[in-house]
Parts: structure tokens; C-alpha cells; sequence
């Protein structure tokens, strides 16, 4: 069963009725009791950074994604500013992230002026490595994208998919069980269902 992480930002029932598609059990949950019972989580997110790591902090749930995920090993998926929150900090705002990955997030400094900030709309990916995230999705992958920022990874070895908006960006990040992407697989159609299969069903 998938934990969706209730924090007060994000998709929450697009992300529910996406897994019932794909008949799997999920609960949308800010109460620890309660999603220690699930064996993966979901961290969703919109709007910007520091509200959205004021709003976890509050909910308690910091040092619990921490433990659930560093600990007991169990899979994380963030999803775009839930991905972003995987980081240590963004130009967005002044609070630290959760530190799961290390990357920060920067603003996008786009040299084609014709190119408008925030970037918006559908986009095709490229794999950059092996996982089991993605390891049956063939032929062009395309997703739903909004957003300001992205993550800048310490180690390439990190980035798991990049996307082109002027220059490669990496629009999904992994370490071991925990990954994020900056895109909403929720909005993304087929394209979106099949990760997320993937996510409950190989991860």
C-alpha cells in the first residue's frame, strides 16, 4: 500500500485516483501511526519551497520520512516540489531541505529569451541510467511539467532522466530507494500511469 504524504501542498486525489486505475490500495495520510502501515510513500508538492518545508516540519513528519526511508529502506517517490524537497536547500527560499539527496535546487537562467519562465506544458526526457523506475518504459517518454527551478546534482550518477529547456536539466533524481521527479506523472496520461506501475510494482 502507498502512503501519500499529507503535508497540506500537492495533488493529493489526482494522485489517489491514478493509483486505483492501476488497482493499487494508497492512503492520503498526515498521521504517522497511519502510514507506517504503508510499504512506499509518495511526497507531492506545489508552490514554493520554504512553504512547502514549513508545512512538513509542522506536520511532524520529517524525522519520520527520514527514518521510514534511511532506516527501513522503504521507496520514496517526491513529485516536483516534492522532488525539490529531497534536496539540501533552493534559491527559491532560505530553509533546508531534507538533506535525502545531494542537490540543490536553482533557478533557470535561460539565455533564449523566447523561452518563458516557468517552464510549462508537456516534454520529452531522455534515461540517463538503469532503474527499475523505468526499466520497461520504451519508445519516447513524454510528461507534464510546471516549474521554476530544478535540481543541480552533486553527482551525475544521481540523475536518473534529463529534459531540454534551454539547456539539459535533470528532471528526475534517484539514490537507492529514494526518487523524485520533477514532473507530474499524475497529469502525464498514459505516460504517467506507467511510471507510477512501476514505482508500486518494481521499486
Amino acid at each position: 500500500m502507498v502512503g501519500i504524504i499529507n503535508y497540506g501542498l500537492g495533488n493529493l486525489g489526482s494522485i489517489q485516483n491514478m493509483l486505483k486505475v492501476i488497482d493499487e490500495k494508497s492512503i492520503i495520510s498526515s498521521d504517522a501511526t497511519q502510514l507506517q502501515k504503508c510499504d512506499r510513500y509518495i511526497l507531492p508538492g506545489v508552490g514554493a519551497f520554504d512553504a512547502g518545508m514549513s508545512k512538513l516540519t509542522e506536520s511532524g513528519l520529517v524525522d519520520f520520512i527520514k527514518s521510514e526511508v534511511n532506516d527501513k529502506k522503504k521507496p520514496l517517490l517526491g513529485i516536483c516540489l516534492g522532488m525539490q524537497l529531497l534536496g539540501r536547500k533552493s534559491e527559491e527560499g532560505t530553509l533546508p531541505g531534507l538533506g535525502l539527496i545531494p542537490f540543490d535546487n536553482i533557478r533557470f537562467r535561460l539565455a533564449d529569451t523566447d523561452l518563458k519562465v516557468p517552464h510549462m506544458g508537456w516534454d520529452i526526457v531522455d534515461f540517463k541510467k538503469e532503474n527499475p523506475l523505468i526499466g520497461n518504459l520504451e519508445g519516447t517518454q513524454r510528461y507534464y511539467f510546471v516549474h521554476s527551478y530544478h535540481a543541480k546534482c552533486d553527482n551525475e550518477g544521481n540523475v536518473l532522466m534529463t529534459c531540454d529547456y534551454g539547456y539539459e536539466f535533470a528532471a528526475a533524481v534517484v539514490k537507492d530507494n529514494i526518487m523524485g521527479v520533477q514532473f507530474h506523472p499524475e497529469k502525464s496520461h498514459d505516460f504517467g500511469m506507467a511510471l507510477l506501475r512501476n514505482f508500486v510494482k518494481e521499486c
